[in-house]
């Protein structure tokens, strides 16, 4: 346990923002599975945002994202979905 009053508000600060990140997390994945279950323009556009979500938080760098987003177009040309 931290003892220094700057320690403690970090753990505190780490704390928080480990639940939000944890919480963006569980979106894309939520996302994902809805758009893999279900390939439509609409559950393709709720993954890839959710992406740049994540990207403009800083939770997932700009080339991971891109690579998942292109990952998710093969799958829904593979799946003959129409993109807008």
């Amino acid at each position: 346990m931290p003892i220094i009053k700057s320690a403690k508000k970090a753990a505190r600060q780490a704390e928080k923002r480990t639940e939000h990140n944890v919480s963006i997390k569980k979106d894309i994945k939520a996302a994902l599975k809805a758009f893999k279950a279900n390939p439509t323009p609409e559950t393709l556009a709720k993954a890839q945002s959710e992406y740049d979500k994540a990207v403009k938080k800083d939770l997932l760098k700009k080339n991971t994202a891109s690579r998942r987003k292109a990952k998710l177009h093969a799958i829904a040309k593979e799946a003959k979905v129409k993109l807008a």
